[in-house]
C-alpha cells in the first residue's frame, strides 16, 4: 500500500544503488537518464554544487524496492537549462521576489527530450506521480524554493500529470525523422534543386579537402580520444560564447569514454592520412534514437561541421535503421539541412502566487508566438513540392 512508501532525497545519486536506479531507468528510449551518464557528470565534478548544480535526487521506496525515482537539482542559477528563463527572474527581482534557488528536473547541460520520472511498471502509476509530486511540493516549500521546473519532457508522460499542477512552456527545436530512406541519396531526392546541389558541393567538399570521416561505436572508440574530445567542446565552446554553457570538464569525457560506451557513437575526421582526428563529433544512440551531444575542431576546415554534425550522422543513422536524430540546439541552419522544427515542453510550478499568476496568465501568448515561429522555420524547408505533406513536418513522436 501506498501508506509504507518511503521518500528519499540523495545529494548524490553514487549514493543509490546503480542497479535498483537503472531497472527503471534502462527500459526508457533515452539514454540521459541512466545511472552511469547522471554518475559521471557528477563525479566528474563538472554538475556540483560549486557549479550551481546541487544534486537533490527523489526517490520511492517500498521496503527496500526503488519503485519511483527523479533527477533533480537545486539551481543558483539558470545556465545549462537551455530553457531560457531569465526573462522570468527579472521580473520576479523587479517584483522583490526571489527566483533562486530553484529545483529544476532535467538530464542537466542536455537540451534533449526524454525527461520523466522513473517508476516501477508494477505499481499503482497515478498513486506513484501523486506521492512524488507531493514529495516536491514539500521539499520547495520547507527549502523555500521558488519553483519546481521540468525540462524537455516526455510528451506521453506529460500527458499523464495532472492538468492544474504545472504549466506548459514551448520550446522551438530540431528533429530529423527517418522516413524509410534506404540511402543517403534517397534522402537527398525529398530537397529541391539548389538545396540538393549545395549539400552535394558540401560534401564533395570533404574530399576536396583530403578528410576523410569514419564513424565508430562503443568499444570500437579508442580510449585516449577523451582528451582531444575534451580540447573539441573547449573549442566550440570558446568559439560560441556565452551560450555554449561550458560545464564539463576533461574527466567527464575519461569518464563517459571509460564507463559509459555502449551508447556512445563517435564521428572522427582524418584529415591528410594523419592517425590523430582532426575533429570530433560526439553523439548518443539508444532505441533507435540519434541524440547530438558534442562536436569541435582542432582547426578550421570548411564545411567540416555540417559533415561531421548533419551529414555523416544522418548517413550512419539511414545505414542503422535509426528512427530520429536530435541534433541539439542551434541556429536555423539546420532547416536548410532537413531538420524540422518542432516544439518541446518544460513544465513549472511558482509557489508564490504572483509569480504563478503572471506565468498563467501570459503564457498562452508565448507559446502562441513560439508556434508560428516553428511554423515560419518550417516554411523554409528547402523539399520538393509536397515534400512537406509526405513527410509530415508536425510529425514528433514521443521518445
Amino acid at each position: 500500500m501506498a501508506t509504507q512508501w518511503t521518500i528519499r532525497w540523495y545529494h548524490r545519486i553514487a549514493d543509490i544503488d546503480r542497479l535498483l536506479w537503472d531497472a527503471l531507468a534502462v527500459p526508457l528510449a533515452t539514454p540521459l537518464l541512466e545511472w552511469q551518464w547522471l554518475h559521471q557528470l557528477e563525479a566528474s565534478g563538472s554538475i556540483a554544487p560549486s557549479q550551481g548544480w546541487q544534486p537533490c535526487h527523489l526517490t520511492v521506496w517500498d521496503g527496500k524496492a526503488l519503485i519511483g525515482a527523479a533527477p533533480f537539482y537545486i539551481k543558483a542559477h539558470s545556465d545549462g537549462e537551455f530553457v531560457f528563463d531569465h526573462g522570468w527572474a527579472q521580473l520576479a527581482y523587479q517584483l522583490g521576489l526571489t527566483y533562486y534557488p530553484k529545483l529544476v528536473g532535467m538530464s542537466p547541460v542536455t537540451p534533449a527530450m526524454g525527461y520523466r520520472f522513473l517508476c516501477a511498471p508494477q505499481t499503482d502509476q497515478v498513486r506513484l506521480l501523486e506521492v512524488m509530486l507531493d514529495a516536491v511540493d514539500s521539499l520547495c516549500q520547507r527549502l523555500g524554493l521558488s519553483g519546481s521546473h521540468l525540462h524537455f519532457v516526455d510528451p506521453q508522460w506529460e500527458a499523464s500529470l495532472p492538468r492544474q499542477h504545472f504549466i506548459g512552456w514551448q520550446h522551438q527545436s530540431y528533429l530529423w525523422r527517418n522516413q524509410g530512406f534506404r540511402s543517403f541519396d534517397d534522402y537527398l531526392a525529398q530537397f529541391n534543386t539548389n538545396q540538393r546541389r549545395n549539400i552535394r558541393r558540401e560534401r564533395r567538399s570533404m574530399q576536396r579537402q583530403d578528410v576523410d570521416i569514419q564513424a565508430f561505436r562503443g568499444d570500437e572508440i579508442p580510449m585516449e580520444w577523451s582528451d582531444r574530445m575534451y580540447t573539441c567542446y573547449l573549442d566550440t565552446n570558446q568559439r560560441y560564447g556565452p551560450w555554449a554553457a561550458k560545464f564539463l570538464n576533461a574527466d567527464f569525457f575519461s569518464r563517459l569514454f571509460r564507463h559509459h560506451r555502449r551508447h556512445l557513437l563517435v564521428m572522427a575526421a582524418f584529415q591528410d592520412a594523419q592517425k590523430n582526428p582532426l575533429a570530433l563529433s560526439l553523439l548518443l544512440v539508444k532505441s533507435g534514437r540519434l541524440i547530438g551531444r558534442y562536436w569541435g575542431a582542432i582547426r578550421p576546415v570548411k564545411d567540416l561541421h555540417f559533415n561531421m554534425c548533419f551529414y555523416a550522422p544522418i548517413d550512419w543513422a539511414i545505414a542503422n535503421g535509426i528512427e530520429s536524430f536530435d541534433p541539439g540546439a542551434g541556429s536555423p541552419h539546420k532547416i536548410y539541412r532537413g531538420f524540422k522544427a518542432v516544439p518541446q515542453t518544460s513544465l513549472h510550478r511558482f509557489y508564490n502566487s504572483q509569480m504563478q499568476t503572471l506565468f498563467q496568465r501570459h503564457i498562452d501568448e508565448i507559446n502562441a508566438l513560439e508556434q508560428s515561429n516553428i511554423m515560419a522555420l518550417n516554411s523554409h524547408l528547402p523539399f520538393v513540392r509536397g515534400a512537406e505533406a509526405m513527410h509530415g513536418v508536425s510529425e514528433h513522436k514521443p521518445s
